[in-house]
């Protein structure tokens, strides 16, 4: 059974919600961010190399949590494009429905649950660093 219009404007009103969260994150955090935790290390006279190197830490671990919800952005972006072109719902790989309990957990998901998992164990070792 499609989604209901009743349901797709729930959904739609949750994605618009985190969005809207998402943007006012990404705002405080660079707004805060400006590399302080850094500074602040670097700051102190005199700074050694492990100063520097928690101040690194810290920089690139603000770095990564902006691009993380920068990326949630974009997938809230895409899922709101497909309510719009009604491919809403409808898993990529399969062409099934994807379960309204599914989307209401998980309101950018692109894929039905088992295609999901297939996907997950295909590409699970995709982006892990080997020495």
């Amino acid at each position: 059974m499609a989604l209901t219009q009743l349901r797709q404007s729930r959904l739609g009103k949750k994605l618009d919600q985190r969005y809207a969260s998402l943007l006012e994150e990404v705002r405080d955090e660079l707004e805060r961010s400006e590399n302080q935790q850094y500074i602040e290390l670097i700051g102190r006279s005199p700074a050694d190399v492990g100063d520097e190197s928690v101040g690194d830490a810290l920089a690139d671990l603000n770095l990564e949590i902006i691009d993380r919800h920068i990326q949630e952005i974009r997938d809230i972006e895409a899922a709101k494009a497909r309510l719009k072109d009604r491919s809403y719902g409808i898993c990529i790989d399969c062409r099934g429905e994807v379960d309204y309990e599914r989307l209401l957990a998980y309101p950018t998901a692109k894929r039905c649950f088992a295609c999901q998992r297939q996907h997950e164990r295909t590409f699970a070792h995709e982006g892990t660093p080997k020495l």
